[in-house]
């Protein structure tokens, strides 16, 4: 028999990411029109436990879809990470009467969300991570502005590089996942692109490239950097003292998971939102949504924790033989 949910919680973990308001604003609206309550949780996992709650309804959520970040804020929570914290979490849940929780965050907020239905809390996950790093998805709630983000500070290194005729290093997120790195690396026309996943440390190779490049009359090299490989500034100065060419580094940051959401961002997060609160208002639990061959769909939650996933072979075999 599926659980009745009365009233759902929704809260956001980890890492912010653009999309993740669309993703509130549509699972809270949605709810409400399922007939259930809905409280927001404020600062992730350590606010349940800090007891941040709040009622929310149809104007908690006006005019937010347009705005990065995460309207509920959010905060990483070791103690949640324990069985005692677990278990914390869903008396707490119990006493506000939130019988149903929302969870959007990467596959750390999943475990999370994980221990909270084994402790009778019917949760969904959403997939917001700007990393792209979700196995059971192919799309992730913010990779598409932080891609995009990202691409455009890339064209704009670019003119200064040519300008001084420099090799530069522009380093991007993704924590160990080098889809960002891949995405930008094709769609700025970078002459190397390194990935965690691939990337064999054989930097004399990037060294013969650039003088290469250079004896054929390239006035810039630009290479992309994963986050997962790091090391940009010293690479850079290794680089620069081989080759005779001034090398500098860039390391965007932050700035890839700010921002206002695109439109695949604000559309995906909110089909995405409201297909959670309308499997919670089911009486489903242990899920995670994702969107896998042009459909959103769900999966259990365990399998998709055991997923795994890595960089299609075929688009990295075009990203090396297009910066060639």
């Amino acid at each position: 028999m599926a659980k009745e949910v009365r009233t759902i919680g929704i809260l956001t973990s980890g890492g912010d990411a653009p999309g993740m308001n669309a993703a509130i604003r549509a699972a809270v609206r949605r709810a409400i029109g399922n007939g259930l309550k809905v409280k927001g949780i404020q600062r992730g996992y350590m606010g349940l436990l800090n007891e941040e709650i709040v009622d929310m309804d149809k104007h908690s959520v006006s005019d937010i879809i347009q705005r990065g970040g995460t309207i509920l804020g959010t905060a990483r929570c070791s103690e949640f990470r324990t069985a005692e914290g677990q278990e914390k979490g869903a008396e707490i849940c119990r006493k506000h009467g939130i019988d149903g929780m929302v969870v959007i965050g990467g596959d750390g907020s999943y475990r999370g969300a994980q221990a909270l239905a084994r402790q009778g809390i019917n949760t969904i996950g959403l997939p917001g991570t700007i990393d792209l790093d979700i196995a059971c998805t192919d799309y992730t709630i913010g990779f598409d502005t932080a891609v995009n983000t990202a691409m455009q500070a890339i064209d704009k290194v670019r003119d200064t590089s040519s300008s001084h005729e420099r090799c530069s290093i522009i380093e991007v997120m993704g924590r160990n996942a080098g889809y960002i790195a891949l995405w930008c690396g094709v769609a700025n026309g970078a002459e190397d692109i390194l990935l965690p996943e691939k990337y064999d440390y054989n930097e004399q190779r990037i060294i013969d490239n650039i003088i290469s490049n250079r004896k054929h009359g390239k006035k810039h090299h630009i290479i992309i950097n994963a986050e997962g490989i790091g090391h940009s500034t010293s690479m850079a100065r290794r680089i620069e003292a081989a080759t005779g060419i001034e090398t500098r580094a860039t390391i965007l940051g932050y700035m890839q998971r700010g921002g206002s959401p695109s439109c695949k961002d604000r559309f995906y997060a909110s089909i995405m939102g409201a297909f959670a609160a309308d499997i919670l208002a089911a009486g489903g639990t242990n899920r995670v949504i994702g969107y896998r061959d042009g459909k959103f769909q769900d999966f259990d939650m365990e399998e998709a924790l055991t997923m795994t996933k890595e960089i299609p072979e075929y688009q990295f075999e075009i990203s090396q033989a297009l910066s060639r």
